[in-house]
């Protein structure tokens, strides 16, 4: 009934939903362009972030991985825009479990043992209400049976990096991340979370910032909802 009066639709199509359909309806969910990256310790993805971060021997090779890939004139990036801009959280949440699942399926992941979300700016963070990578974060801590922390602060407020060219985005984002105060809690893998995944440029930001308090002993891996570029 509810649906006669408030119609559920595909966040992807726009098709109204069946009653055992949610968020996508079974045509897009079937044809969802899964990334596959979370079984893959070399993949784009984590080649791309590595190229950023391997700044000396002792780097330990991060993991990097996606639900889906991310394409510019794709109904599917929708999906992470549908939390981001319009706090559409069943989706976001929806996705960020199809996540979790994936990376607990997989060996790369069984050792993380701490989720740590990218923040927002507290400026952009009061107008929006919420951070979507804390969101997708807590979702995938969850599935993984790790805690989730927000270790990482925001300086300063950065310009969007939806339309920055790549060493834009870098310098856009460079130094603009530390880490909170407080006692650095002892972890063997963590695991950063972002919504989707472009140049790298701001999860690099982070991995750097979290460098600081960890040695290479401390292996820090990635994880988006989607993955651009690929």
């Amino acid at each position: 009934m509810l649906d006669l009066v408030l119609p559920r639709v595909c966040v992807v199509c726009g098709r109204p939903l069946l009653p055992q359909e949610h968020h996508l309806c079974l045509t897009c969910l079937c044809d969802l362009p899964e990334t596959h990256y979370a079984d893959l310790g070399h993949n784009p993805m984590a080649d791309r972030f590595n190229a950023k971060v391997q700044v000396n021997e002792y780097e330990p090779y991060a993991y990097a991985a996606a639900l889906y890939h991310y394409r510019a004139d794709a109904g599917y990036k929708k999906i992470s825009q549908a939390l981001k801009y319009h706090r559409d959280f069943g989706t976001g949440r929806w996705a960020a479990r199809l996540l979790g699942a994936r990376l607990a399926a997989s060996p790369l992941y069984a050792e993380v043992d701490l989720v740590v979300p990218v923040p927002l700016h507290w400026s952009r963070r009061w107008r929006r209400g919420y951070n979507q990578a804390a969101v997708i974060a807590r979702e995938v801590a969850r599935s993984l049976g790790a805690p989730c922390a927000g270790l990482l602060r925001r300086n300063r407020r950065t310009r969007s990096q939806a339309h920055l060219a790549g060493e834009a985005k870098a310098r856009n984002v460079s130094g603009a991340f530390s880490l909170r105060r407080g006692r650095m809690p002892s972890v063997r893998h963590i695991l950063l979370i972002d919504d989707v995944f472009t140049t790298g440029a701001t999860l690099a930001a982070c991995h750097a910032a979290l460098r600081r308090a960890y040695g290479p002993q401390v292996r820090i891996s990635v994880a988006t909802l989607g993955a651009v570029g690929e």
